[in-house]
């Protein structure tokens, strides 16, 4: 220690973990350094900020606590260690170089919307970034579609390729700049540029020129490929009729909402009922599509077929310049969708993507900045006045979630549908962008590049792998090739405690988790469970009576196939001696003799306690759906035929059993609806009895079980009514209820679930 004045000086050795690189730390430290009068120096690491700081025990306790009261808006921090050392006599306060040395723990910052100085940058005809479309700052911009590895400097990037013009240059070196190492610092003289191609790949325009003939372009009707942030899109006039069946006709994509991009929050509260919650949401550096509520008149300015038989739209606002610069010289609202095949992921090359787009795009306007992985849009949903990820992609991901023990470097691939892949590493999992449905050689091609990528950044080698229970899921087998120990997690434990680690809470909690379907423990298909988890593994208190599903996996794609399983599971035999019900009515003669032969002999016909199929059924019975044209259509839509109806009625149920598990017991609950259907009940109000029965089933099976805290999980809660409805009775009745909001409450979630799960083996093993 030195004194000075009758001061001791001391130096600090600080080490600042988390979300810290990308987001103006390092100007930050220089400033309050400054501000504060400390001498010595702040620099990026693999494995975060590092800081070494001089001055008096006064200014460096100030210093100290305004690093974590004062950091930037997007900082978050997770550690803070420091050390005091004898002082070394620094005369000033520098940003040094990145050192690129040590274990990579940094968090990845997610891409960020365009910030409102940049927006006034490209809008201002005397600024030299007027309508570039690739203006950002430390507040704004790409960064995880960027990243190539830690830390997060522009050499570990894709802007790598772009050398900094003089002046960008002097921005990005000078700490008082809001550009100082903003890595994707550039402008019209150094940074990428647009051009606008045909469906051959020839080049027809650049630069501005290409955006405005863009522009043109979609006015006249013709469907534009984008290449955005993560990906391509592919943009279509929303008001276009025509246009927008060309569009699903092209894609292949026949009934599935499309996600719409509007210009203005103002225009989408002419169209869309939006909340406070919702607005924070829209207009939030995260910009995810928010699903919104058509206005009750049910007119908008955007075309039927944007969303087939749905009150709700799927909305964003733009979210990066170029974005922000066509809805400008549009003013209308967009189709601006995946730009895939259905099923497939997204393109993020522009070679590749003439290729795989030629026969949807009529134009391509493209750019020469590399995206480094695809990023879809994420998808947010407000339940309960709380906002809810259903897809995490685009803003938030890498979700970085910390346990509270250290672990084996663990691989989790997910499931096999929305599927996510997550790592852990010393008690910090990272959890990946939405990858999508398992179901094409390209999709699984896009999980290994995900997997591989996502290690890439921080250098990661798991120790051990951890997957679905089911054999045959390829994110499974491709576990299996890894020659790693590995855990095989049951489907709907990894639900639970997706759950317990979204809301960072410990054991025992009571999982409620209702899904479509998920390989149990004993061989059958599981999906409306009860899971009673402690701090090493789950007990099944309580499940949905089992029912079979004539054609297997084809019932998940036709609900009267699901209702025919349960209408046997009731009245037997006699179900194909009555046409009275819908499903039947469906089928032909020589369909329901098949039908017939695979539940009376059991072929093809394995059992269920899935609460997803229950909620098919019931849209089957009502005449809602029969077939599903995507997944959770029917269940969709039986939500939706409620709309405003408002009822607390609701039908019976039975819970059998002296102990666990408890059997719940649906058949009299049918039977009531079957009653309604006879006196020509509307739809909605059967629909709105149903979800309350389903409520109430909860509340019933918790207050058997005596557990304080309820966890809601899996894709069902995905569902508004039920999950609010739910929430509202199990709160009333004194329960404490636990709800998803960054990792999601269908299979994007199950990764996450995984890695506690494979931690709890590791545990035990000890």
């Amino acid at each position: 220690m030195t004194e000075t004045n009758n001061k001791i000086i001391k130096r600090l050795k600080i080490t600042v973990r988390g979300t810290v690189q990308g987001v103006g730390f390092r100007p930050f430290v220089y400033r309050l350094a400054g501000q504060i009068g400390l001498t010595g120096w702040v620099t990026n690491s693999p494995g975060g900020v590092r800081i070494e700081i001089e001055g008096d025990e006064d200014k460096l306790k100030a210093f100290t606590a305004c690093l974590a009261s004062d950091k930037p808006p997007h900082a978050d921090i997770e550690t803070l260690e420091k050390t005091v050392h004898d002082p070394v006599g620094y005369t000033a306060f520098e940003v040094r170089r990145s050192d690129d040395t040590g274990e990579k723990t940094a968090s990845v910052l997610p891409d960020l919307a365009t910030c409102p100085d940049c927006l006034i940058d490209i809008l201002d005809p005397s600024n030299r970034r007027y309508r570039y479309p690739f203006t950002n700052c430390t507040n704004c911009g790409p960064r995880y579609s960027i990243i190539e590895t830690l830390p997060y400097d522009r050499g570990n990037t894709t802007m790598k390729i772009f050398p900094l013009c003089e002046a960008c240059r002097a921005e990005y070196e000078n700490p008082a700049d809001r550009r100082f190492h903003a890595q994707p610092n550039a402008c019209p003289e150094c940074g990428p540029h647009l051009e606008l191609w045909d469906t051959g790949g020839k080049v027809l325009s650049k630069y501005d020129e290409s955006l405005l003939r863009a522009c043109e372009e979609i006015k006249k009707g013709r469907i534009l490929a984008l290449k955005g942030l993560g990906g391509f899109q592919l943009i279509v006039d929303a008001r276009n009729e025509d246009a927008v069946k060309l569009l699903r006709q092209r894609k292949h994509r026949e009934e599935k909402p499309l996600a719409l991009m509007y210009p203005s929050l103002e225009m989408i509260i002419e169209d869309c009922d939006v909340d406070t919650v919702e607005k924070e949401l829209l207009t939030s550096a995260e910009t995810p599509i928010v699903l919104l509520m058509k206005k009750d008149n049910g007119h908008t300015r955007v075309s039927d077929s944007v969303a087939p038989s749905n009150p709700y739209l799927g909305v964003m606002l733009p979210y990066t310049p170029l974005h922000h610069l066509l809805m400008r010289e549009l003013n209308f609202p967009v189709v601006a969708t995946s730009g895939n095949l259905s099923e497939e992921p997204i393109c993020i090359d522009e070679n590749e993507a003439v290729a795989r787009l030629g026969q949807i795009a009529d134009l391509f306007l493209v750019h020469n900045r590399p995206i480094a992985r695809q990023m879809d849009d994420s998808i947010a949903r407000v339940i309960a006045e709380r906002p809810m990820v259903m897809r995490n992609a685009r803003g938030y991901a890498p979700v970085t979630v910390s346990l509270n023990e250290k672990f084996k470097p663990c691989l989790a691939v997910g499931a096999h549908l929305k599927n996510t892949v997550a790592i852990a590493r010393d008690g910090l999992v990272r959890i990946s962008q939405h990858i999508g449905d398992l179901e094409t050689r390209s999709a699984c091609e896009a999980h290994k590049a995900v997997t591989r990528s996502l290690a890439a950044i921080y250098d990661f080698e798991p120790e051990t792998a951890a997957c679905d229970l089911h054999p045959d899921y390829l994110s499974t087998r491709f576990a299996r090739q890894l020659n790693l120990p590995t855990v095989a997690v049951q489907h709907h434990y990894a639900h639970v405690l997706a759950c317990l680690a979204d809301n960072q809470l410990n054991p025992p909690a009571l999982g409620v988790a209702w899904d479509g379907t998920g390989l149990g423990t004993d061989n059958t298909i599981w999906g409306g469970e009860f899971l009673l988890t402690d701090d090493k593994t789950f007990t099944r208190v309580a499940y949905l009576r089992t029912f079979r599903l004539p054609g297997g996996d084809k019932a998940v794609l036709e609900p009267r196939r699901t209702a025919v399983g349960l209408l046997y599971e009731i009245f037997g035999d006699d179900t194909f001696r009555s046409d009275k019900f819908k499903p039947l009515q469906q089928f032909t003669p020589m369909e329901k003799d098949i039908l017939h032969k695979m539940l009376k002999q059991n072929i093809n016909a394995p059992v269920t306690s899935s609460a997803g199929r229950l909620f098919d059924s019931v849209a089957s019975l009502l005449g809602l759906a029969h077939k599903n044209r995507f997944e959770g259509q029917a269940a969709m839509l039986l939500e939706h035929s409620i709309d405003k109806t408002k009822t607390a009625d609701r039908y019976n149920f039975i819970i059998e059993g002296q102990n666990v598990p408890y059997i719940v017991d649906w058949e009299p609950l049918l039977k009531d609806i079957f009653t309604d259907i006879e006196k020509n009940v509307p739809p909605g109000l059967i629909s709105a009895r149903f979800h309350n029965t389903m409520a109430e089933i909860i509340v019933a099976v918790a207050e058997k079980i005596g557990e304080k805290r309820v966890l809601l999980t899996g894709g069902c809660f995905q569902n508004k009514y039920l999950t609010e409805k739910a929430s509202n009775l199990l709160e009333a009745a004194g329960f404490e209820v636990y709800r998803h909001r960054w990792i999601p409450p269908n299979d994007g979630g199950i990764a996450a679930g995984q890695i506690l799960a494979a931690a709890r083996e590791q545990t035990k093993e000890k």
